[in-house]
């Protein structure tokens, strides 16, 4: 796999971790704590993937530009600087939210899960929106 390819891979990486928060919601919503213990720890396991893979690439490939003209490039900027400044919240989010759970202190936990999952939801969403705009409608992006 070339650094090239990375987008594709982490773009599936989000994918994975946004169907697993949903699935982890669900479970807890239904009761079925172990499941959604399960989900989440997943969901998470793919979201430190993504970044991992991300951060990778942006190092070796380095700033990729829009390629999309008219209309498409506010729709896409709109969602972009929406999307950054809530990725960079969200680790500190799930942080904040992961912690109290692994030390029992389950209201804690609930009451940052009502910031986090709503977040976190939005920034996998619309990071696949982005690499979708960037990478496969109106792509391949302009690299320099």
């Amino acid at each position: 796999m070339t650094v090239l390819e990375l987008p594709k891979l982490y773009t599936i990486f989000n994918g994975c971790a946004l169907l697993h928060i949903i699935i982890g919601l669900i479970m807890i919503k239904i009761g079925q704590k172990k499941a959604h213990i399960a989900s989440m720890v997943i969901a998470l396991l793919f979201s430190t993937a993504f970044l991992g893979c991300y951060l990778y690439y942006h190092y070796h490939a380095g700033h990729v530009r829009f390629a999309g003209t008219g209309i498409t490039r506010p729709i896409y900027f709109t969602i972009l600087f929406t999307h950054i400044p809530l990725a960079i919240l969200t680790v500190p989010l799930v942080i904040m939210t992961v912690v109290p759970a692994l030390r029992h202190r389950f209201d804690q936990h609930k009451r940052m899960a009502k910031w986090t999952v709503p977040v976190w939801l939005y920034v996998s969403l619309t990071g696949i929106i982005v690499y979708l705009m960037c990478y496969v409608w109106y792509g391949p992006p302009i690299r320099g």
